[in-house]
């Protein structure tokens, strides 16, 4: 038996339409198969919250062992995951091919799976995770939502803590009452035939962040990349699924993996490449799904025609070169790496976009800010997101750059909560909301 291992990890489909996923009793003996790893190794005792739990956990046992835990107290532990992907990713040594075959987020997603199909998803938690209806109709009365979820509203705030079980400190996203397919419509934008990327097509997914929350993301990649000679269609047949997949609803999940690539197909039989605007979107797309559906062909063809934004600049940048007409952006930049886009193991394509621009002066923090999709909006969980995230803040802040980006929406809002929090009065850095902002800013957009 070897220690650890030296090998690129390596995934293996997710079984969930087996009837022995569902065993319980098979999954308490994985569950504590895999612990008992855990336990013996520790490596990942400051990812997240899920190690501390279990390490606790074994610690406060009779035996000081895994023998002497009761499985009715697992659920702590589980609950704590945020799929964030970094153990397996980052940390893990035993992760396959090695021998143990070892995937801690997976095997916690197996467990929500077996609580879901045993109904014991909240109420609220399934109606928070319907995220397209949610938006709709908030976006029909974005002023009141908007209104309503602020954080300094002492009269609803309270009642969504109540209902929904979000903590009344956490800044929640905010909506508009245009969505970017429809402001991408009225604007059109001429593609710029003269720059060396000229001949490229691709359709822009716009995510339902992207659609209902933030469109100014979406307008800026649109932009750059028209400059930069790409024709481009922004497209949004619905959400990713990525808060199904939360609670372990796979097979929702791959009903919404079924919709969305026979629409995104049909653009990429015309030639067109695909791009995802959230990393969490674009991880579903290349990496969740297949190992959901490991035999759908228009799933497969989805996987590979798939970028995240930053990743299609980069790509554009080696190929063919830029477009000129890059500025200096008259700042400095601490870019954070969402743990979404290093789970695409594609390397720091945000950091090597903005080093791209003239005089670029880039300090990237890689670590978790803590916020983990909605369990960092949670009651149970809020105080713990900002401890986790506390690091990264305040690297962010005592960087003196002038500018915070994140690809990820939520983990951005969430650093400068974190820095609201920190005790001195050194100043704040500006957040830029994702850092194709800052491309679209040295362009003159």
């Amino acid at each position: 038996m070897r220690e650890g291992s030296l090998e690129a990890p390596t995934r293996h489909p997710i079984p969930w339409q087996e009837p022995s996923f569902y065993d319980e009793a098979a999954l308490d003996l994985e569950l504590r198969r895999v612990f008992d790893i855990c336990h013996g190794c520790r490596r990942c005792f400051n990812l997240c919250d899920s190690f501390p739990k279990l390490f606790d956990l074994v610690d406060a046992a009779p035996s000081e062992e895994l023998d002497t835990v009761k499985s009715a107290d697992f659920g702590p532990v589980v609950d704590a995951c945020t799929l964030c992907d970094m153990c397996y990713m980052t940390k893990c040594p035993y992760v396959p091919p090695h021998s143990f075959n070892l995937d801690f987020p997976h095997l916690m997603l197996r467990y929500r799976a077996v609580e879901a199909a045993k109904g014991k998803i909240t109420a609220a938690d399934a109606e928070l995770a319907k995220m397209d209806r949610n938006a709709k109709l908030a976006s029909l009365a974005a002023p009141i939502a908007n209104w309503a979820s602020d954080t300094s509203n002492t009269l609803t705030r309270p009642l969504l803590s109540k209902f929904a079980g979000l903590h009344p400190d956490a800044a929640l996203p905010k909506f508009e009452g245009q969505s970017l397919e429809v402001r991408a419509a009225r604007t059109p934008l001429e593609i710029n035939r003269d720059a060396p990327g000229f001949g490229r097509k691709a359709v822009i997914y716009a995510t339902c962040h992207g659609n209902h929350n933030d469109t100014a993301v979406g307008m800026a990649a649109r932009a750059v990349l028209a400059l930069n000679g790409v024709e481009t269609q922004i497209v949004y047949p619905g959400c990713c699924g990525m808060p199904l997949l939360e609670q372990g609803e796979i097979a929702k999940v791959a009903d919404s993996a079924r919709h969305v690539a026979a629409e995104l197909g049909i653009w990429i039989a015309r030639g067109y490449d695909v791009i995802a605007l959230v990393p969490s979107c674009a991880l579903m797309l290349k990496s969740e799904w297949p190992l959901i559906l490991p035999d759908d062909s228009s799933i497969k063809t989805l996987a590979k025609a798939s970028y995240d934004i930053t990743e299609y600049v980069v790509d554009i940048a080696k190929k063919e070169g830029l477009a000129p007409g890059l500025a200096p952006i008259g700042g400095s930049v601490a870019v954070h790496m969402a743990c979404h886009a290093r789970a695409q193991n594609m390397g720091q394509k945000a950091a090597e976009m903005l080093r791209l621009l003239p005089e670029a002066d880039v300090q990237v923090i890689e670590r978790c800010s803590g916020h983990g999709g909605s369990w960092g909006f949670k009651n149970e969980y809020f105080e713990t997101a900002i401890k986790v995230g506390r690091p990264v803040a305040r690297t962010a802040r005592d960087s003196g750059k002038s500018f915070v980006t994140s690809e990820c929406p939520l983990a951005g809002v969430h650093i400068m909560q974190g820095i609201d929090r920190l005790p001195g009065d050194a100043p704040k850095p500006e957040r830029i909301t994702h850092p194709i902002q800052l491309v679209a800013r040295s362009y003159g957009i």
